[in-house]
């Protein structure tokens, strides 16, 4: 809500959806793309972090459970067609499951988290553009960079953190940084993609003209 303007956004598209604003077409929200992850993962990339204390003047702490416990206040929307019927259904995955959603141009691609975590590195296109997503096995810190048709993969050695560094076909390092990837002799730099992770239902609701990442397909 845009206290501002009065106006109510809508969150995964980015754009006004209730209010003085509603009608310009021509608005719309820059995505920035958000990690997921857990304190461990965060701390060793971010030494010099900072750290906003949930120890507010308006909610304690315990007001904000886990989702997945039955006294969250988010708990039951999505575990039934009657939370949310506006949502077309969708039978390829479970309602509340945790997708990446990837969209380049007009066209747009979830990946299951479950998936990126169980293979770390994927190779994929989507509208025709190269993509890499590099993913941490105990979290959901995934990051989507453009691959400019190299082919990645996890360095030797087992780790479960997001892979701070992938090697290509040539065998040559890459640093997989917070805002792009870089070669080892630093010549080539490639572009880091806005991505979030969302419920299917939610993801599905606002794009059902969706692909579906598989592995089935590779």
């Amino acid at each position: 809500y845009d206290h501002e303007t009065k106006t109510l956004w809508s969150s995964l598209p980015g754009t006004p959806v209730i209010g003085p604003l509603a009608h310009r077409e021509d608005l719309k929200l820059e995505i920035f793309p958000v990690a997921p992850t857990i304190w461990c993962e965060w701390l060793a990339e971010h030494p010099d972090t900072s750290v906003l204390s949930p120890l507010t003047d308006f909610y304690r702490p315990i007001v904000y459970p886990q989702e997945d416990y039955y006294k969250s206040t988010y708990y039951d929307i999505g575990q039934s067609r009657n939370d949310v019927p506006y949502v077309e259904s969708d039978g390829r995955l479970e309602t509340k499951s945790g997708v990446r959603g990837v969209s380049v141009s007009d066209s747009h691609k979830a990946y299951p988290v479950s998936t990126l975590r169980a293979l770390r590195v994927v190779n994929d296109r989507v509208a025709g553009r190269d993509v890499v997503i590099v993913s941490s096995a105990i979290s959901s810190d995934f990051r989507v960079y453009e691959r400019d048709g190299q082919d990645f993969q996890l360095p030797l050695g087992p780790f479960d953190g997001r892979p701070g560094v992938m090697v290509d076909e040539n065998g040559e390092t890459w640093t997989a940084g917070e805002s792009a990837p870089v070669s080892e002799d630093s010549s080539t730099t490639l572009l880091r993609l806005s991505s979030n992770i969302y419920f299917w239902f939610a993801w599905f609701a606002f794009r059902p003209e969706t692909d579906l990442y598989s592995t089935l397909q590779k």
